[in-house]
């Protein structure tokens, strides 16, 4: 069977059709390429060449096989580079768990900036609650997720990609004079709280907030997921803390204001397995500190 080199030659002589300007573009001398040649003509019992002094032309065999030996020199380097592009990181697939209200403003920022730097990598998204982020992530499920802390994991890393408010949530009938504007007065109002079981991060954050300001609200619903929040406030059963980035969700009769007292403690983290060797994800950290949190 031919080799390769002898394919690569080959096709050097046949577009150039001058030994020596072809073996100048592969970087050889002369006598080599010459024997890689008829070694090519020995193996498959043809004629490739008509050779003279002072032309080399096809054959018509040799014009039948320029086709085949062309595509298989293109599909081998083509082989070749995507190995190292996926090796380097600069192809391949990152599989991505996210909490859904990550994907209200960090996450949409993290793919369009990875995908404008890197094209050929390609994101598998899942959509998971915290705790199923961390078992996925040590079983090796996903390869990156974007949660609530805190991460305490000593095979996983991890860093803090946002930090925000909470604002409020009121139904629009609600005049502007009569929405809380601090802590303290949610006291005694309607609120729609987040399930102890399945939203733990922010029922503690929120029930740490309200005791801090001593105000005791009459809690309405226990909800998981903050469009199911949302939609509670936009019927008019109740008020709502909310993290700043669902102000992008826009939903009917729900409006949105600011917490006077609020400091930005919602945070949001990215974390990954220490020994996840996946180039591509590699790539993506690289990238982590550019997005704007």
């Amino acid at each position: 069977m031919f080799e390769l080199i002898q394919l690569r030659c080959f096709v050097a002589v046949a577009e150039e059709l001058h030994f020596g300007r072809a073996a100048g573009r592969l970087n050889m001398t002369q006598p080599p390429l010459s024997r890689h040649i008829q070694v090519l003509e020995r193996i498959l019992r043809v004629e490739l060449f008509r050779r003279s002094s002072r032309s080399v032309k096809l054959t018509a065999a040799g014009a039948a096989f320029l086709a085949e030996a062309t595509r298989i020199v293109e599909m081998t380097d083509s082989a070749v580079a995507t190995a190292r592009a996926a090796a380097e990181g600069q192809l391949g697939m990152v599989t991505l768990g996210f909490t859904a209200a990550s994907g209200y403003s960090f996450l949409p920022r993290l793919i369009g900036r990875v995908q404008a730097e890197l094209p050929d990598v390609r994101f598998l998204l899942k959509e998971m609650v915290t705790g199923e982020q961390l078992e996925s992530l040590l079983s090796g499920r996903i390869d990156f997720g974007l949660l609530r802390p805190p991460v305490r994991r000593p095979e996983l890393e991890s860093r803090r990609v946002l930090r925000e408010r909470f604002i409020v949530c009121s139904h629009s009938s609600v005049p502007a004079a009569d929405r809380p504007r601090r802590l303290a007065d949610f006291d005694g109002l309607p609120l729609i709280m987040y399930a102890p079981d399945k939203a733990r991060y922010f029922h503690d954050l929120i029930t740490g907030l309200l005791a801090s300001a001593r105000a005791e609200p009459r809690l309405v619903q226990y909800l998981a997921q903050i469009h199911s929040i949302l939609m509670l406030v936009g019927a008019g059963q109740g008020f709502a803390l909310v993290p700043e980035s669902s102000a992008r969700l826009h939903p009917e009769d729900v409006v949105f204001s600011e917490l006077e007292d609020a400091d930005p403690i919602v945070e949001l983290h990215a974390a990954w397995r220490r020994e996840n060797d996946n180039p591509a994800l590699g790539e993506l950290l690289r990238h982590l500190d550019a997005v704007n949190g």
